[in-house]
């Protein structure tokens, strides 16, 4: 079984108190119209953070007549690219300067690693809104030759007022994977964080409005899905929707805007990523990047590696390396530098993730290590492997979103191919080899949006990001992902003397 940190986060850290727990609206902070609440909640103990505003569909309805009144009146979509990006990166340097609350509000709230909150995380997120703020003026259209007598060129516009639906797994890199691009381009929008994790975005809509971000561009609505997450998807005054999260929610937002006004939907769902390991890998590197795509952020990431596939030739070796280090990992405080996996989001997520591992006993697959709780308060699991698994296996099949790896053997790169793309999903997928021709060969054979070798969860702004299949459509990240909020306008004149005149 993993190691169990025994600190505590007040020998650490000083827990703030939480200061925005009202929905943001239209550049203020108000209570929802029900004046419902609901608690969130600390996933190291069970316990309540805070009550935070319930907001709903009418509460929604105000949101989006504040965005629909600033892009077409306000001087948000107005404003030179260049001025948009200076106030972005004006943001950015807000959320630097509160790096270590905000931090601290991740860590409570999503049950993250603090340090890793504090030097990768919420840095992370204001490189993105820095990344975005540095395109906003480099927005431009074409210049058409036209095979008759007419002179044409195109016009890149914002879309309009964009609903963006976030998850808990990173609520505040997600926040700004999402909001960045929709800023540069001139959009305004309404934000529904995660009802797990709703703490950081409203400090966010809080720095906005600091930066000088103008009223109406920026509301945030907290509450549940079901109610808030519905509304926006179904709205009729919202030009378009970007979604993260699973793959049978995002039915439900595609079907919302394909009922509505037919708003154009982006989507980044579920993954069964798989890892495939060859003979001439170095053993010791190939186990360290299967215990990473699998344990990092607790395996809440919808690209965690959750297959792993191992040639003949090394798998007895690798098991045995494997077995050997997921023991030594550290579970407990996410405050505790020591601690290398803080505890799943919710009690939701932890009864999910262990009935699954109840499944994959029953199935027959074998515990290599793990498959418990940890500690006597908070929804801490063991690194858990499985081995002896099948590919028809519910473990192998089934997104679990959790600390779980599915373990199994391979012969040849042809198996290994069909194996890895005998899923649903499309999200990411690792090969490890130090031979070129396998790496090609394999990399182009492997049905997923992103593909690394030698190397895992190498994210970064400047590559897309996206699936396959049922993992979804759309880019984040990269020049790709401005472009979602764009739409292209072609203007035509006809040339003087010509048959259009």
């Amino acid at each position: 079984m993993a190691v169990q940190s025994n600190g505590s986060s007040e020998s650490f850290v000083k827990i703030p108190e939480i200061k925005f727990k009202k929905l943001f609206i239209n550049g203020e902070f108000v209570d929802s119209i029900s004046g419902k609440t609901f608690e969130t909640i600390d996933p190291r103990t069970g316990e309540v953070i805070a009550r935070i505003a319930e907001g709903d569909k009418e509460d929604v309805d105000l949101a989006v007549k504040a965005a629909r009144d600033a892009f077409d009146h306000g001087p948000w979509p107005r404003l030179s690219g260049y001025a948009r990006g200076r106030i972005m990166m004006k943001f950015a340097d807000l959320i630097d300067e509160n790096v270590q609350e905000l931090a601290i509000l991740d860590t409570i709230d999503a049950g993250k690693l603090f340090d890793s909150g504090k030097t990768v995380d919420i840095p992370s997120a204001a490189g993105t809104l820095r990344y975005y703020a540095g395109a906003a003026d480099k927005i431009h259209g074409e210049t058409l030759k036209m095979s008759r007598e007419l002179q044409a060129y195109t016009l890149l516009e914002p879309i309009g007022v964009v609903g963006h639906i976030i998850p808990w797994n990173f609520p505040s890199l997600m926040f700004f994977m999402k909001v960045s691009p929709a800023l540069a381009a001139g959009c305004t929008m309404v934000v529904k964080p995660a009802e797990q994790t709703p703490l950081s975005a409203l400090y966010y809509a809080h720095l906005a409005k600091l930066a000088g971000i103008p009223d109406g561009v920026i509301n945030v609505i907290t509450g549940f899905g079901h109610a808030a997450g519905a509304a926006i998807s179904s709205h009729m005054d919202i030009d378009k929707v970007s979604f993260t999260g699973s793959t049978e929610v995002g039915r439900l937002v595609m079907q919302a805007a394909a009922t509505s006004n037919l708003k154009s939907v982006s989507l980044e769902l579920g993954g069964k990523s798989p890892l495939i390991i060859f003979n001439d890998a170095d053993v010791d590197k190939a186990v360290d990047l299967a215990l990473l795509g699998i344990l990092y952020n607790k395996g809440e990431i919808c690209v965690a590696s959750s297959r792993v596939f191992v040639q003949e030739g090394i798998y007895d070796k690798f098991v045995n390396k494997l077995a050997d280090k997921a023991k030594t990992w550290v579970v407990g405080d996410p405050f505790d530098p020591s601690v290398r996996q803080g505890p799943q989001v919710d009690k939701k997520q932890f009864d999910k993730i262990l009935s699954y591992i109840e499944h994959g006993k029953r199935e027959g697959a074998t515990l290599l290590t793990g498959g418990k709780p940890c500690g006597e308060k908070g929804y801490f699991i063991e690194p858990t492997v499985f081995v002896d698994v099948m590919d028809n296996m519910v473990i192998a099949k089934d997104e679990i979103f959790g600390p779980v790896m599915s373990l199994m053997k391979f012969k040849t790169i042809n198996e290994a191919i069909e194996r890895a793309n005998g899923t649903r999903y499309g999200l990411a997928a690792g090969i490890v080899t130090n031979d070129l021709n396998v790496a090609n060969t394999v990399s182009r054979s492997i049905r997923a949006g992103v593909i690394w070798i030698n190397c895992y969860f190498a994210f970064d702004r400047d590559c897309p990001y996206g699936g396959y299949k049922m993992s979804g459509f759309g880019r984040d990240f990269g020049l790709d992902a401005l472009h979602k909020y764009l739409q292209t306008k072609s203007v035509v004149t006809p040339i003087y003397n010509s048959p259009w005149l």
